[in-house]
């Protein structure tokens, strides 16, 4: 499994990528092969400010729906338009084409997880 170690990750299995004032999130490469081949992304949150820890979102696999969690304070300001006609990026590509939203920044990321730690919560 890949683990890039320029992300922070969370116990919910999001991943954060900060670019200045604005950071890009999206699922880890563990939680797309626990959720299986994903079918639908549905996240309506755009323009508005999410709470750490709320609901953005929700993913669909096969057998499974589950909610997707903010990583961090901030206000959505993109969706990845790309997965309403190709939502298997996520399984092919979760750390590229299959990022989720882009979030205008509300706060720091001192609670997330380094790559090594993230490793260490799931055993890998």
């Amino acid at each position: 499994m890949n683990f890039p170690a320029e992300l922070k990750y969370t116990k919910d299995h999001e991943w954060i990528k900060v670019e200045g004032d604005h950071a890009v999130i999206g699922i880890t490469e563990f939680a797309q092969r626990e959720l299986g081949d994903i079918v639908y992304v549905d996240i309506n949150t755009v323009g508005s400010e999410v709470a750490e820890g709320e609901v953005f979102g929700t993913i669909e696999a096969v057998k499974t729906v589950s909610d997707l969690f903010m990583p961090i304070k901030g206000s959505v300001i993109e969706v990845n338009a790309n997965l309403d006609a190709n939502p298997e990026l996520v399984n092919s590509d979760p750390y590229g084409e299959g990022w989720m939203v882009k979030i205008s920044l509300a706060e720091g990321t001192e609670g997330l997880l380094s790559a090594d730690d993230y490793k260490s919560l799931i055993g890998a």
